[in-house]
């Protein structure tokens, strides 16, 4: 799929959920704040129980940028920690590493800060970590790998260049933007992590499957 036909996919997915899921959809959401297709402005019917729970499952998913096999186990992995199942999924999504890489300001976009694990310039206290579903633990750092960091897409983090579109830092990260350095100083509370999700809806979904 070329970039230009993966930025549509977004905008129509971003369009159909209705959450911006990059920047570009944003400005597309404030012009057509409603759902893609010749019937995307009439008022529809109600929605039943389970079709609104399965569109939060999907909006949480699509934020995330991840399949459904890995919300799904990362649920299950919640539902056996103590606390709000909800809250400890959340929690649990967020201390992925392309998560706060993102989170960071070091990619634009989830997808961006997917790419940038895979293609190997993201360490973990410096060791090398290409998988993006790697767990970040309460003191570690991210940062970039030192060969990486002179290449444009990192000058340009470095400098501050995403800043205009992404939610402040979150109160869990300590970044050093200029050093391309960040630390999870704490577990995220779900409070503070920048996403829209009613996340007790996508409890209900998982507990009625």
């Amino acid at each position: 799929m070329s970039k230009t036909s993966r930025t549509r996919s977004k905008t129509r997915l971003s369009r159909s959920l209705g959450i911006a899921l990059t920047p570009k959809a944003a400005k597309y959401l404030e012009k057509r704040p409603y759902a893609p297709g010749q019937h995307g402005r009439t008022k529809r019917k109600a929605d039943s129980d389970f079709a609104v729970r399965l569109r939060e499952k999907q909006r949480l998913r699509a934020q995330y940028g991840i399949r459904e096999a890995q919300l799904r186990k990362t649920f299950n992995d919640a539902k056996r920690m103590e606390g709000l199942t909800g809250e400890n999924l959340v929690e649990l999504l967020e201390m992925r590493l392309d998560a706060l890489v993102l989170r960071s300001g070091f990619a634009r976009t989830m997808a961006q800060a997917r790419q940038m694990v895979v293609h190997r310039h993201i360490l973990i206290d410096g060791q090398l970590v290409d998988r993006p579903s790697a767990r970040v633990k309460v003191g570690q750092m991210i940062h970039v790998r030192p060969k990486s960091e002179s290449t444009e897409p990192f000058q340009v983090a470095a400098a501050g260049g995403h800043v205009d579109v992404l939610p402040p830092v979150p109160g869990y990260l300590s970044v050093e933007l200029d050093k391309l350095h960040a630390t999870l100083v704490r577990r995220p509370k779900r409070s503070e992590v920048p996403i829209t999700c009613e996340v007790q809806l996508v409890v209900e979904y998982y507990a009625a499957r």
